[in-house]
């Protein structure tokens, strides 16, 4: 299925953020630490997935909320970056500020992640309004921490009133929102090795228990379920088989927007009706590329002329 070539996909991001990325020589406790590199970047996972989507020229559309000062530094970070295709509601209270520490001696990765402000009710429904609306039958993405004020079944109501539309839904959560949401029965949902362990309560060591776990919560209705395993790639479960791709060599430098820049190869690979193989390369190149770079910045456009058929896809007989 091929959705219609001039419709958007679209994206809720409820929980927008500035991210700071600082690169440091070594954290050290009780001192004061000088950063070499400072990076400032629009962040939040649907404002990392909408700019991905736009990077692989897919059109999107974006609803989101952005409060005070940080708000405004968000949207100016974002320029024009998402075009006319954003639609922002303002709150009272800041836009949530997310830290990124790279250290690089020993190397190592620190995230300190905001709740973000406080969502009221009337300006939830305005959210969730554009939301439905602009999705129409179309894709429509739901992704990130909700913040607070927000209800854990928000995604699961807003998955179930998508499909009503005859929209398909991309899901992807963590914990009791994620839990909640797959009763509704989205089209693709991604995780990473965690969540689904935690959604299985249980360790998963090697590809094969991973797959098969996917697999058992590929459930009556959904068509797709992705797990992200960091450097070593991705795996895609569909309805007829499981397919497994290992991640391209990169010089890693921070893995933050990762996981979204892998959602959005996945979504433009369904929204061009590719096959479950070449969702899947497309997905694990853009989180790979994406790696490659320092801070929070995502993949560039001319970044995607490799050969996709270079990387390899196996189906695991599972």
């Amino acid at each position: 299925m091929t959705d219609n070539p001039e419709q958007a996909v679209n994206v809720l991001a409820l929980n927008p953020a500035v991210d700071i990325s600082y690169e440091i020589p070594q954290l050290l406790e009780y001192q004061k630490v000088c950063a070499r590199k400072t990076w400032y970047h629009p962040g939040g996972n649907g404002i990392n997935v909408a700019r991905a989507l736009r990077e692989l020229r897919v059109p999107v559309h974006c609803c989101s909320a952005i409060g005070g000062e940080s708000g405004d530094l968000l949207l100016r970070l974002l320029g024009d970056s998402l075009g006319d295709s954003h639609t922002w509601f303002r709150l009272q209270g800041e836009t949530r500020l997310n830290t990124n520490i790279m250290q690089q001696n020993p190397p190592g990765q620190f995230e300190i992640t905001s709740l973000g402000p406080e969502i009221p009710a009337d300006v939830l429904a305005g959210i969730t309004a554009c939301f439905l609306q602009t999705a129409g039958s179309g894709i429509a993405v739901l992704t990130g921490l909700i913040p607070p004020g927000v209800p854990e079944a928000t995604y699961r109501e807003l998955a179930g009133q998508v499909k009503a539309q005859g929209g398909r839904v991309v899901l992807d959560a963590y914990g009791a929102v994620l839990e909640q949401a797959l009763e509704a029965r989205p089209c693709l949902v991604r995780m990473n090795q965690y969540a689904l362990e935690m959604a299985s309560k249980r360790r998963l060591d090697g590809i094969p228990p991973v797959a098969e776990a996917a697999r058992s919560l590929l459930q009556d209705g959904m068509e797709y379920l992705c797990v992200s395993l960091g450097d070593e790639g991705a795996i895609l479960v569909d309805t007829g088989n499981s397919y497994y791709c290992s991640a391209p060599r990169v010089h890693k430098q921070s893995t933050v927007g990762s996981g979204d820049a892998l959602v959005a190869g996945l979504v433009a690979g369904l929204r061009e009706g590719a096959s479950s193989e070449d969702m899947l390369r497309l997905g694990v190149l853009c989180g790979s590329t994406t790696a490659a770079h320092p801070g929070t910045c995502l993949f560039h456009r001319d970044e995607m002329d490799m050969d996709l058929t270079k990387l390899e896809v196996s189906c695991l007989d599972i």
